[in-house]
């Protein structure tokens, strides 16, 4: 996949494509769905698929107070808009001038640089100066340009809303199988493991302390979860704590993973931490040896519950 960073005015012409529209942070199940449809439509008609995207976040320009905590990094939405079948992403730097922009000014940056057969956005799109540009305005100018406009609306298997909104506030709630199911993969935090207070190793459990490189972390709370990495073979269950050790007096936040029946030094390796099932929240205890002992029992009901999984979820 091609990634373009560049303004719309310094963007070169691609010539006729199919394009998306979005930030596309999470890149959930119903973005799955528009930018694979779209990739579809591009190849049936034997064109470019282009996903345009901004960074960062607009919200970081326009409105930092109301700043989300992301669910991905850049770099994580570009793998996953290569997987859907994007042939180009174009990364636009959201800045307070682009911001300013109206719709119409960027409708026609976007038409010299891709000259789009098809647009296809979720029904809440919006964009331009104020946000003035909506279903409604891309619909207009596609019908003054010949452009095809496709709006998907975005709904969960439940019925309700879809929305990287939806997935935050699912995992503020600790509700990692919800949040798997909106994603349509489990929640995960990336990063390199780090040395910590080696506290773990004390207690008998050592743990792998992630420095993680996304913005929203899953409730303060011990999960089951999937471990894979640079020095693991495969997917290993893991038993993560999120939160800052209350038992310590902590006041770091910490990702922390063990990982049963593992012998190996990880400091350095890159792994990526699925979030699977909530087994309780973080709690303080009465000394080491009632924090060991539930540590113990956590493991116990990690394995327990990765065991009886073990038939309905996807195992290399």
């Amino acid at each position: 996949m091609q990634v373009w960073r560049h303004t719309l005015e310094t963007a070169p012409s691609l010539g006729p494509s199919v394009v998306t529209l979005g930030i596309f942070d999470g890149v959930h199940v119903g973005h799955k769905a528009l930018l694979e449809d779209a990739g579809a439509r591009a190849r049936a008609r034997g064109v470019r698929a282009a996903v345009v995207t901004f960074d960062p976040h607009p919200s970081v320009v326009v409105a930092p107070q109301h700043r989300p905590k992301l669910l991905m990094t850049l770099a994580q939405r570009l793998a996953a808009f290569e997987r859907t079948g994007m042939d180009l992403a174009w990364v636009i730097p959201f800045s307070r001038p682009f911001s300013e922009l109206s719709p119409d000014a960027f409708l026609s940056g976007l038409y010299r640089a891709l000259a789009p057969l098809e647009l296809h956005v979720g029904t809440a799109f919006r964009f331009g100066n104020g946000r003035r540009g909506d279903l409604a305005t891309l619909r207009a100018w596609g019908a003054g340009t010949g452009c095809e406009i496709h709006g998907h609306a975005l709904r969960a298997a439940d019925g309700g809303s879809l929305s990287s909104t939806r997935i935050r506030e699912a995992l503020d709630q600790g509700a990692a199988e919800e949040v798997e199911a909106l994603l349509g993969h489990p929640y995960a935090l990336s990063g390199v493991v780090v040395e910590g207070d080696r506290r773990g190793r004390h207690l008998g459990f050592p743990t792998a302390n992630l420095a993680w490189e996304q913005e929203q972390l899953p409730a303060n709370g011990v999960y089951v979860t999937s471990v894979r990495g640079s020095h693991i073979q495969g997917e290993r269950l893991g038993v993560t704590n999120v939160g800052d050790k209350p038992t310590f007096e902590g006041l770091k936040l910490t990702v922390e993973t063990f990982i049963p029946d593992f012998e190996g030094d990880l400091y350095g390796a890159h792994l990526e931490v699925g979030f699977l099932h909530r087994l309780r929240p973080e709690r303080r205890f009465d000394g080491i040896d009632a924090l060991r002992a539930q540590i113990t029992e956590d493991v116990c009901r990690g394995k327990a519950w990765w065991e009886d999984q073990a038939g309905q979820r996807p195992r290399e």
